[in-house]
């Protein structure tokens, strides 16, 4: 019991730091408090959700720490990774749903296969030219997308000032060669459930 009372402990402080409200989580640095279209309570409220989340995770399994991805936009909760088997990815969606708050969830978790040195080299590589041709782009705000490339498919998460800049990112995604196919998890300004004034 102490184990785990400790454990929550840590994985609290490792979560919060010292950082204020930002959206800096598993994904690295995530929607930028600077042009995040959210109200700061539902920005509160989506990082409340996203600990809750992550500590649940860590709990049914410490191998999810870095296996597993997930990401809260608008109490909508979004699932990346790998795991070992398909009942893992059934339960890591149940605990999903069971997060206060929650209002959907999409889970992109893959079953594990052999590790392909190759295929993941390409994956990065996938994600680093989209990466890039975002921040180039200077119609689109690069900082309110997270990429995630698995076997040639890219997943993006992110909020969308206008349908525009959606449409543009996810162009954008499938002008870069070999990609198979692309996953757009964007959510439109508009619908967001309380918006900054």
């Amino acid at each position: 019991m102490k184990i785990k009372i400790l454990l929550i402990l840590l994985i609290f402080l490792k979560l919060t730091g010292c950082s204020g409200v930002s959206s800096k989580g598993i994904f690295g640095t995530g929607v930028s408090v600077a042009f995040d279209p959210r109200s700061v309570g539902t920005q509160i409220d989506d990082s409340i959700m996203q600990k809750s989340l992550s500590a649940k995770i860590l709990l049914e399994d410490k191998s999810y720490f870095l296996s597993v991805k997930s990401k809260v936009l608008d109490g909508r909760i979004f699932l990346t990774g790998k795991v070992d088997d398909p009942e893992a990815k059934l339960k890591l969606t149940k605990i999903a749903w069971e997060t206060d708050g929650v209002r959907s969830v999409r889970n992109d978790i893959k079953v594990k296969e052999d590790f392909n040195f190759k295929q993941s080299a390409k994956d990065l590589f996938i994600t680093s030219q989209l990466r890039t041709a975002l921040i180039v782009n200077r119609k689109i705000k690069a900082t309110n997308y997270q990429i995630d490339t698995y076997k040639r498919k890219i997943y993006i998460y992110g909020i969308a000032l206008e349908k525009d800049e959606k449409n543009l990112v996810i162009t954008e995604a499938k002008q870069i060669s070999d990609v198979e196919d692309v996953v757009a998890s964007i959510i439109l300004v508009d619908d967001l459930r309380i918006q900054k004034n």
